[in-house]
Protein backbone atom coordinates (compact mmCIF):
# COMPACT_ATOMS: atom_id res chain seq x y z
CA UNK A 1 0.00 0.00 0.00
CA UNK A 2 2.86 2.20 0.93
CA UNK A 3 4.36 1.41 -2.40
CA UNK A 4 1.38 2.27 -4.42
CA UNK A 5 0.80 5.79 -2.36
CA UNK A 6 4.13 5.86 -3.47
CA UNK A 7 4.22 6.02 -6.99
CA UNK A 8 4.80 8.87 -9.19
CA UNK A 9 1.89 8.40 -11.40
CA UNK A 10 -0.54 8.04 -8.18
CA UNK A 11 0.75 10.83 -6.91
CA UNK A 12 0.78 12.82 -9.77
CA UNK A 13 -3.00 11.77 -10.97
CA UNK A 14 -4.36 12.67 -6.98
CA UNK A 15 -2.32 16.29 -7.08
CA UNK A 16 -4.40 17.14 -10.66
CA UNK A 17 -7.49 16.07 -10.23
CA UNK A 18 -7.35 17.60 -6.65
CA UNK A 19 -5.76 21.06 -8.15
CA UNK A 20 -8.62 20.99 -11.07
CA UNK A 21 -11.56 19.94 -7.79
CA UNK A 22 -10.31 23.55 -6.40
CA UNK A 23 -11.34 25.60 -9.69
CA UNK A 24 -15.05 24.62 -8.62
CA UNK A 25 -17.23 26.28 -6.65
CA UNK A 26 -17.50 22.74 -4.06
CA UNK A 27 -14.19 24.43 -2.70
CA UNK A 28 -13.80 26.89 -0.11
CA UNK A 29 -10.67 28.82 0.17
CA UNK A 30 -9.94 27.17 3.65
CA UNK A 31 -10.47 23.74 2.43
CA UNK A 32 -7.89 24.01 -0.78
CA UNK A 33 -5.32 25.57 1.34
CA UNK A 34 -6.67 21.81 3.86
CA UNK A 35 -6.54 19.76 0.70
CA UNK A 36 -2.91 20.47 -0.66
CA UNK A 37 -1.57 20.61 3.10
CA UNK A 38 -2.92 17.15 3.23
CA UNK A 39 -1.75 15.68 -0.31
CA UNK A 40 1.52 17.29 1.12
CA UNK A 41 1.46 15.05 4.46
CA UNK A 42 -0.08 11.76 3.24
CA UNK A 43 1.81 11.11 -0.51
CA UNK A 44 4.07 14.41 -0.88
CA UNK A 45 3.74 16.90 -3.97
CA UNK A 46 5.19 15.33 -7.13
CA UNK A 47 5.57 18.83 -8.06
CA UNK A 48 7.06 20.81 -5.46
CA UNK A 49 10.28 21.58 -7.08
CA UNK A 50 8.77 23.30 -9.49
CA UNK A 51 5.67 24.87 -8.29
CA UNK A 52 7.18 27.80 -6.12
CA UNK A 53 7.78 29.51 -9.09
CA UNK A 54 4.06 29.78 -10.56
CA UNK A 55 2.71 30.19 -7.19
CA UNK A 56 3.42 34.19 -6.75
CA UNK A 57 2.62 34.46 -10.58
CA UNK A 58 -0.86 33.00 -10.65
CA UNK A 59 -1.79 34.89 -7.35
CA UNK A 60 -0.61 38.01 -9.27
CA UNK A 61 -3.08 37.27 -12.66
CA UNK A 62 -5.78 36.15 -9.98
CA UNK A 63 -5.45 39.68 -7.83
CA UNK A 64 -5.26 42.00 -11.18
CA UNK A 65 -8.74 39.70 -12.29
CA UNK A 66 -9.78 40.97 -8.73
CA UNK A 67 -9.57 44.43 -9.86
CA UNK A 68 -12.19 44.32 -12.57
CA UNK A 69 -14.83 43.66 -9.82
CA UNK A 70 -14.24 46.75 -8.44
CA UNK A 71 -15.14 50.41 -8.79
CA UNK A 72 -12.56 53.40 -8.86
CA UNK A 73 -14.86 55.34 -6.09
CA UNK A 74 -14.68 51.86 -3.87
CA UNK A 75 -11.24 51.50 -4.24
CA UNK A 76 -10.31 55.02 -3.17
CA UNK A 77 -13.09 55.00 0.10
CA UNK A 78 -11.40 51.40 1.38
CA UNK A 79 -7.50 53.09 1.07
CA UNK A 80 -8.35 56.19 2.24
CA UNK A 81 -9.88 54.35 5.43
CA UNK A 82 -7.22 51.71 5.57
CA UNK A 83 -4.15 54.47 5.08
CA UNK A 84 -3.63 55.43 9.00
CA UNK A 85 -4.19 52.37 10.36
CA UNK A 86 -1.51 50.65 7.85
CA UNK A 87 1.06 53.46 9.04
CA UNK A 88 0.44 52.69 12.74
CA UNK A 89 0.55 49.13 11.97
CA UNK A 90 3.87 48.42 9.87
CA UNK A 91 5.53 51.35 12.72
CA UNK A 92 4.69 49.25 15.68
CA UNK A 93 5.58 45.23 14.27
CA UNK A 94 8.79 46.51 12.95
CA UNK A 95 9.95 48.72 16.21
CA UNK A 96 8.56 45.52 18.44
CA UNK A 97 9.86 42.96 16.04
CA UNK A 98 13.54 44.60 16.96
CA UNK A 99 12.44 44.78 20.49
CA UNK A 100 11.22 41.05 20.62
CA UNK A 101 14.44 40.00 18.12
CA UNK A 102 16.77 41.48 21.21
CA UNK A 103 14.94 39.74 24.00
CA UNK A 104 15.07 36.30 22.46
CA UNK A 105 18.43 36.62 21.10
CA UNK A 106 17.27 36.15 17.20
CA UNK A 107 19.46 36.76 14.88
CA UNK A 108 19.22 40.33 13.62
CA UNK A 109 18.42 39.36 9.69
CA UNK A 110 15.85 36.89 10.43
CA UNK A 111 14.13 38.49 13.06
CA UNK A 112 14.13 41.62 10.72
CA UNK A 113 12.81 38.67 8.10
CA UNK A 114 9.78 37.93 10.55
CA UNK A 115 9.30 41.52 10.94
CA UNK A 116 8.70 42.79 7.38
CA UNK A 117 6.48 39.82 6.28
CA UNK A 118 4.37 40.47 9.42
CA UNK A 119 4.04 44.40 8.86
CA UNK A 120 3.27 44.17 5.16
CA UNK A 121 2.47 41.37 2.72
CA UNK A 122 4.08 38.25 4.45
CA UNK A 123 6.33 36.24 1.77
CA UNK A 124 6.17 39.22 -0.83
CA UNK A 125 7.94 41.16 1.86
CA UNK A 126 10.75 38.57 3.03
CA UNK A 127 10.86 38.32 -0.78
CA UNK A 128 11.74 42.11 -1.40
CA UNK A 129 13.70 43.02 1.57
CA UNK A 130 15.96 39.24 1.19
CA UNK A 131 18.37 40.87 -1.31
CA UNK A 132 19.26 43.92 0.99
CA UNK A 133 19.86 42.65 3.98
CA UNK A 134 21.35 39.24 2.64
CA UNK A 135 20.52 36.46 5.07
CA UNK A 136 21.30 32.94 4.42
CA UNK A 137 19.11 30.28 2.69
CA UNK A 138 17.82 28.58 5.86
CA UNK A 139 17.15 31.78 7.52
CA UNK A 140 14.49 32.60 4.50
CA UNK A 141 13.57 28.99 4.32
CA UNK A 142 12.44 29.56 8.53
CA UNK A 143 10.72 33.18 8.06
CA UNK A 144 8.38 31.71 5.45
CA UNK A 145 7.60 28.73 6.76
CA UNK A 146 6.33 30.94 9.70
CA UNK A 147 4.78 33.16 7.75
CA UNK A 148 3.04 30.43 5.67
CA UNK A 149 1.82 28.70 9.03
CA UNK A 150 0.56 31.53 10.27
CA UNK A 151 -1.38 32.27 7.50
CA UNK A 152 -2.57 28.95 7.10
CA UNK A 153 -4.29 29.31 10.77
CA UNK A 154 -5.19 33.12 9.88
CA UNK A 155 -7.80 31.75 6.69
CA UNK A 156 -9.55 29.52 9.04
CA UNK A 157 -9.55 31.70 12.93
CA UNK A 158 -10.50 35.04 11.24
CA UNK A 159 -13.41 34.29 9.34
CA UNK A 160 -14.74 32.38 12.83
CA UNK A 161 -13.94 35.25 14.60
CA UNK A 162 -15.74 37.71 12.46
CA UNK A 163 -18.80 35.97 12.74
CA UNK A 164 -18.38 35.66 16.37
CA UNK A 165 -17.76 39.26 16.97
CA UNK A 166 -20.42 40.14 14.38
CA UNK A 167 -18.04 42.17 11.86
CA UNK A 168 -19.77 44.04 9.29
CA UNK A 169 -18.15 43.05 5.59
CA UNK A 170 -16.18 46.25 5.52
CA UNK A 171 -15.01 46.01 8.62
CA UNK A 172 -14.05 42.35 8.64
CA UNK A 173 -12.33 43.37 4.94
CA UNK A 174 -10.27 45.96 6.84
CA UNK A 175 -9.14 42.97 9.45
CA UNK A 176 -8.04 40.72 7.40
CA UNK A 177 -5.47 43.00 5.07
CA UNK A 178 -4.34 44.62 8.26
CA UNK A 179 -4.11 41.56 10.33
CA UNK A 180 -3.21 38.45 8.17
CA UNK A 181 0.46 38.28 6.76
CA UNK A 182 0.19 36.95 3.04
CA UNK A 183 -2.14 38.61 0.45
CA UNK A 184 -3.60 35.04 -0.94
CA UNK A 185 -4.66 34.24 3.03
CA UNK A 186 -5.89 38.27 2.89
CA UNK A 187 -7.92 37.62 -0.14
CA UNK A 188 -9.33 34.13 0.58
CA UNK A 189 -10.76 34.76 3.86
CA UNK A 190 -12.12 37.53 3.30
CA UNK A 191 -13.90 36.16 0.16
CA UNK A 192 -15.63 33.51 2.39
CA UNK A 193 -16.96 35.81 3.98
CA UNK A 194 -18.44 38.08 1.52
CA UNK A 195 -18.10 39.87 -1.87
CA UNK A 196 -17.53 43.05 -0.11
CA UNK A 197 -14.96 42.34 2.56
CA UNK A 198 -13.15 41.17 -0.36
CA UNK A 199 -13.27 44.26 -2.14
CA UNK A 200 -12.35 46.39 1.25
CA UNK A 201 -9.50 43.79 1.98
CA UNK A 202 -8.03 43.59 -1.67
CA UNK A 203 -7.65 47.25 -2.31
CA UNK A 204 -6.47 47.98 1.43
CA UNK A 205 -3.59 45.12 0.73
CA UNK A 206 -2.73 46.20 -2.22
CA UNK A 207 -1.74 49.38 -1.17
CA UNK A 208 -0.28 48.17 1.98
CA UNK A 209 1.86 46.40 0.00
CA UNK A 210 3.21 49.50 -1.70
CA UNK A 211 5.16 49.97 1.27
CA UNK A 212 7.49 47.54 0.82
CA UNK A 213 9.06 50.23 -1.51
CA UNK A 214 9.55 52.73 1.54
CA UNK A 215 10.66 50.07 4.22
CA UNK A 216 12.82 48.45 1.06
CA UNK A 217 15.01 51.74 1.15
CA UNK A 218 15.10 52.20 5.08
CA UNK A 219 16.41 48.61 4.69
CA UNK A 220 19.29 49.60 2.84
CA UNK A 221 20.30 52.22 5.13
CA UNK A 222 19.83 50.20 8.10
CA UNK A 223 22.16 47.56 7.06
CA UNK A 224 24.41 49.60 4.83
CA UNK A 225 23.65 47.87 1.39
CA UNK A 226 23.17 50.89 -1.06
CA UNK A 227 23.48 48.58 -3.97
CA UNK A 228 20.95 46.20 -3.54
CA UNK A 229 18.22 46.84 -6.54
CA UNK A 230 14.29 47.34 -4.64
CA UNK A 231 11.91 44.49 -6.00
CA UNK A 232 9.02 47.04 -6.82
CA UNK A 233 5.56 44.76 -6.79
CA UNK A 234 4.38 45.68 -10.58
CA UNK A 235 0.88 43.82 -10.63
CA UNK A 236 -0.52 46.13 -8.59
CA UNK A 237 0.01 48.50 -11.41
CA UNK A 238 -1.85 46.10 -13.44
CA UNK A 239 -4.43 45.85 -10.61
CA UNK A 240 -5.23 49.60 -10.45
CA UNK A 241 -5.64 49.79 -14.12
CA UNK A 242 -8.40 46.69 -13.99
CA UNK A 243 -10.25 49.10 -11.99
CA UNK A 244 -10.21 51.77 -14.03
CA UNK A 245 -11.10 50.26 -17.30
CA UNK A 246 -14.28 48.61 -15.42
CA UNK A 247 -15.07 52.00 -13.96
CA UNK A 248 -15.00 54.16 -17.00
CA UNK A 249 -15.26 51.29 -20.17
CA UNK A 250 -18.65 49.90 -19.65
CA UNK A 251 -17.95 47.13 -21.92
CA UNK A 252 -16.21 45.64 -19.39
CA UNK A 253 -18.94 45.46 -16.99
CA UNK A 254 -20.35 42.92 -19.67
CA UNK A 255 -17.88 40.28 -18.76
CA UNK A 256 -16.75 41.82 -15.30
CA UNK A 257 -18.37 39.04 -13.14
CA UNK A 258 -17.14 36.53 -14.82
CA UNK A 259 -13.32 37.76 -15.10
CA UNK A 260 -13.91 37.82 -10.62
CA UNK A 261 -15.14 34.27 -10.54
CA UNK A 262 -12.61 32.95 -12.52
CA UNK A 263 -10.36 34.93 -10.49
CA UNK A 264 -11.15 34.00 -7.16
CA UNK A 265 -11.16 30.23 -8.92
CA UNK A 266 -7.25 31.02 -9.16
CA UNK A 267 -7.07 31.75 -5.75
CA UNK A 268 -8.54 29.29 -4.49
CA UNK A 269 -5.87 27.16 -6.66
CA UNK A 270 -3.18 29.43 -5.26
CA UNK A 271 -3.80 28.03 -1.79
CA UNK A 272 -3.59 24.89 -2.86
CA UNK A 273 -0.22 25.07 -4.38
CA UNK A 274 0.71 27.03 -0.73
CA UNK A 275 -0.77 24.36 0.72
CA UNK A 276 0.86 21.63 -0.84
CA UNK A 277 4.09 23.06 -0.23
CA UNK A 278 4.04 22.68 3.41
CA UNK A 279 4.65 19.93 5.18
CA UNK A 280 5.70 17.94 8.34
CA UNK A 281 8.74 18.49 7.96
CA UNK A 282 9.07 22.17 6.77
CA UNK A 283 7.02 22.66 10.28
CA UNK A 284 9.67 20.97 12.14
CA UNK A 285 12.20 23.36 11.31
CA UNK A 286 10.58 25.95 12.81
CA UNK A 287 12.24 27.26 16.37
CA UNK A 288 10.77 27.69 19.37
CA UNK A 289 12.31 31.23 20.06
CA UNK A 290 11.17 32.14 16.12
CA UNK A 291 7.93 31.30 16.41
CA UNK A 292 7.34 33.07 19.61
CA UNK A 293 8.12 36.06 17.92
CA UNK A 294 6.46 35.64 15.24
CA UNK A 295 3.47 34.89 16.89
CA UNK A 296 3.26 37.85 19.40
CA UNK A 297 3.99 40.11 16.60
CA UNK A 298 1.34 38.38 14.70
CA UNK A 299 -1.59 38.90 17.93
CA UNK A 300 -0.08 42.20 18.45
CA UNK A 301 -1.14 43.46 15.01
CA UNK A 302 -4.57 41.15 14.96
CA UNK A 303 -6.21 42.85 18.39
CA UNK A 304 -4.97 46.26 18.26
CA UNK A 305 -6.59 46.55 14.31
CA UNK A 306 -9.44 45.07 15.66
CA UNK A 307 -9.69 46.97 18.86
CA UNK A 308 -8.87 50.17 16.70
CA UNK A 309 -11.70 48.79 14.14
CA UNK A 310 -14.51 48.13 16.64
CA UNK A 311 -13.94 51.30 18.73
Amino acid sequence: MKDFLQNETFRKAVFIILAVLCLTPLISSPLALALGFCLAVLIGNPFEMHLHRYIHLLLQISIVGLGFGLKLDEALQAGKTGFFLTIISIITVMVLGYILGKLFKLEKKLSYLISAGTAICGGSAIAAVSPIIKPDTKEISLGLAIIFTLNSVALFVYPAMGHLLQLSQEQFGLWCAVGIHDTSSVVGAAGKYGNEALKTATTVKLARALWIIPVSVITMFIFKNKESKIKIPWFIGWFVLAILLNTYFPVFSLFSSSVTAVAKSGLNLTLFFIGSTLSIRTLKTIGIKPLAVAVILWITISVGSLLYIIS
